[in-house]
């Protein structure tokens, strides 16, 4: 039988010593005995022992960093998701024919719109002034609108949801709607004031909290819909507001189209079309059911933009036709009403119209100066408020 391969341990005074002491503690040999090692003793290929703890740290940190990763991975979407996805005053509107949204905060920052005149306001709304300290005009921050087209549900005629985000006093508008309302049930712990306004219920809950830009506000819910369960559902939404994902069907589908870029829109609207069932008095004759974007940007000038989606390249066309037709008519109208050239902000704006067709989408365009925006407000009759309605 061959010999087998041996390491034979030879004592020493220096660096055999710790060799000899390391193989001990290893592979069990006596120290200084010169006994051979059999083949089921043999050492393993020669490894330096330092380099185990730094790679036992280097397998510990790499688990930990990818987490991390994946974590900022994983912000990184929502942050995007969010920021494509409708407002969230929009996010918590029950399904409808149409949407309305206007920021007034940032129509604020760019003094759009401003009212130089003091506004008037009537007794009964005064009193709302009063006792909840929350004037729309000054306060709202915020608005979203869903238009309830009538049918059936709603009993044939038109009805509206609201969500609007604003500078208020919880607890003054509390006791103000406890005072006015019919009655008063608590859904998932928030409490729903019907009130009756001109025949029909108006249904209002405060929903909570809303970052408002510097401040924090409140966001309050509403609507006249005859369905209790429409502002249920909105008050179920609010608890998963965080959400990127919900929406109303039609919101969802089309806000992509609504420009978000150099500058948020300051509002938009999305509203379906249906010949069969006229909702919106329009001065177009639509050749079929549509849906229209339109959106409002300030960007030095005020950018308007209307696109419609129609069914088919055919009804797209016919409709680009009538647009162009209309602003013509209307333009000369204009020149022959007044007698004299039209003042220069508007003969702009009528001037930087366009509508163009893309296939099944016709596409309008306008720029309007920020001059005439104010002019036509602080000529606006004043006294315009809401009225009636203990909102």
């Amino acid at each position: 039988m061959p010999k087998a391969s041996t390491l034979t341990l030879i004592p020493s005074s220096s660096n055999g010593t710790i060799i000899e002491v390391i193989t001990v503690g290893i592979w069990g040999a006596r120290a200084g005995s010169g006994e051979e090692l059999g083949p089921s003793r043999a050492t393993p290929p020669a490894t330096c022992y330092h380099s185990y703890p730094s790679r036992m740290r280097l397998r510990r940190r790499i688990p930990a960093f990818v987490g991390v990763l994946l974590f900022l991975a994983a912000i990184a979407i929502i942050v995007l998701l969010r920021k494509h996805a409708p407002p969230e005053p929009a996010r918590l509107l029950p399904g409808a024919d149409g949407f309305l949204y206007v920021n007034l905060q940032w129509m604020r920052r760019t003094d759009v719109g401003s009212h130089p005149s003091p506004i008037q306001h009537d007794p009964e709304y005064e009193r709302f002034i009063q006792e909840t300290g929350f004037d729309f005009e000054r306060d709202l921050a915020q608005a979203a609108i869903a238009i309830h087209y009538a049918s059936l549900a709603t009993q044939q005629e038109t009805r509206y949801s609201e969500v609007i985000v604003a500078h208020l006093d919880g607890e003054k508008l509390r006791a103000y709607l406890k005072k006015v309302a019919s009655s008063v049930e608590d859904f998932e712990h928030v409490e729903i004031y019907s009130i009756p306004v001109e025949g029909h219920t108006f249904r209002i809950a405060i929903l909570g909290v809303a970052v408002c830009t510097p401040h924090l506000c409140t966001m309050v819910a509403g609507s006249n819909h005859p369905d209790p369960e429409v502002i249920q559902g909105m008050i179920h939404r609010s608890h998963k507001m965080a959400s990127p994902f919900g929406g109303p069907a039609l919101l969802r589908q089309f806000y992509k189209q609504v420009p978000q870029l150099p500058l948020p829109s300051l509002g938009w609207a999305i509203f379906k079309i249906n010949s069969s069932t006229p909702a919106l008095t329009t001065p177009l004759a639509f050749p079929g059911p549509a849906t229209i974007v339109a959106s409002v940007q300030y960007l030095g000038d005020v950018h308007f933009r209307a696109e419609a989606f129609t069914k088919n390249d055919a009804a797209a066309q016919q409709l680009s036709l009538q647009a162009n037709t209309f602003l013509k008519i209307f333009e000369s109208a204009e020149i022959s009403v007044s007698g004299q050239q039209p003042d220069p902000d508007f003969d702009k704006t009528m001037k930087s119209v366009q509508v163009t067709q893309k296939k099944y989408r016709v596409v309008l365009t306008a720029k309007i100066p920020s001059d005439l925006v104010r002019k036509v407000v602080s000529e606006a009759p004043l006294g315009l408020t809401p009225s009636g309605s203990g909102k």
